[in-house]
């Protein structure tokens, strides 16, 4: 009996409602349930003279009729960012959002029961971010805050994370200290909003949160654990042409596989006057002012006084 891919493909991911896949993974499934059908598929291709050459082309015919099955069945979704994942969910985007923040935690993995919430995204950020850029980074935590100003006078006020780079680290000393005399250009400073899960329901609302709590410093970014929706990359990159804020999508099984996938644009100067507010209403970040203070002062930045990880465990 031939192998009809499309129908076997729609089957198996209804089968497994909410849990995500790459079309590598379904192709290793089809290739296992279905090895008769595959042998036959092989023998009848004047191309396909290995079962790795067979998988491959198993894949790329899962990728090509993904976009034409999801107009036909508008249950099946698909992740942005790489590698892409394919899942059924009977669910509205807005739905899965709300499920995500009403429950805090979020099903990470391919046909996994790990489930990891917002709090545990800023640890693997802060492994990204030193491995990747050696940024110095901190948490904010908004519970640290005044709320004099009333339930919501802080809302969408603080980031979640912040983070200094050390421009100077190959200067010669010489160099370091007629800078550190006669300007501020030794650092960069980040700033970060993370979310677990961005789709087209929320990606607007999101972003321009970042914007509200970020765009103080010289590089701002938007975080996500996941990324839904066809279109939602796409929104954000026009956001992006007109506020700068960047997108990371944080890789929670391999934190150094994530990636910056829209590069967040250089404000030239701190917006200092939006960086007092933060540290007259937040305690976090008065500390993180006083850590820039510290390395100007003393050239140096304390691994321990930062949120960076110990690699070594």
């Amino acid at each position: 009996m031939e192998l009809n891919l499309a129908k076997t493909v729609v089957g198996y991911l209804k089968a497994h409602p909410d849990e995500k896949f790459t079309a590598r993974q379904i192709a290793e499934w089809v290739f296992a349930t279905y090895p008769e059908q595959c042998q036959a598929k092989k023998q009848s291709s004047q191309r396909l003279e290995t079962d790795a050459e067979l998988l491959q082309q198993i894949v790329r015919e899962i990728s090509s009729q993904l976009p034409r099955l999801q107009r036909k069945h508008l249950e099946l979704k698909t992740t942005e960012g790489r590698p892409r994942k394919h899942y059924y969910s009977d669910r509205t985007d807005s739905a899965e959002v709300a499920a995500v923040e009403s429950d805090g935690v979020a099903p990470m993995t391919d046909a996994s029961t790990l489930k990891i919430n917002e709090h545990a995204l800023y640890s693997m950020l802060s492994q990204y971010l030193w491995e990747e850029f050696e940024v110095f980074s901190k948490r904010i935590d908004d519970k640290r805050s005044s709320n004099k100003r009333g339930p919501n006078g802080n809302r969408w006020l603080y980031p979640d994370v912040v983070g200094m780079e050390d421009l100077s680290k190959e200067w010669h000393r010489e160099v370091r200290d007629c800078v550190t005399q006669y300007s501020d250009k030794r650092t960069k400073l980040w700033s970060f909003e993370a979310k677990l899960l961005i789709n087209r329901s929320n990606v607007r609302e999101c972003f321009f949160q970042a914007v509200s709590n970020s765009s103080w410093a010289n590089f701002s970014y938007l975080v996500a654990a996941e990324i839904g929706g066809t279109d939602t990359l796409k929104e954000l990159r026009m956001l992006f042409a007109a506020h700068g804020i960047g997108f990371i999508k944080l890789d929670v099984d391999n934190p150094a596989d994530s990636q910056v996938l829209i590069p967040a644009r250089e404000r030239d100067e701190i917006d200092w006057d939006m960086a007092n507010r933060l540290a007259t209403e937040n305690r976090d970040f008065l500390e993180y002012v006083k850590l820039v203070k510290q390395f100007y002062q003393t050239g140096e930045a304390r691994p321990a006084d930062w949120d960076i990880p110990d690699l070594d465990d």
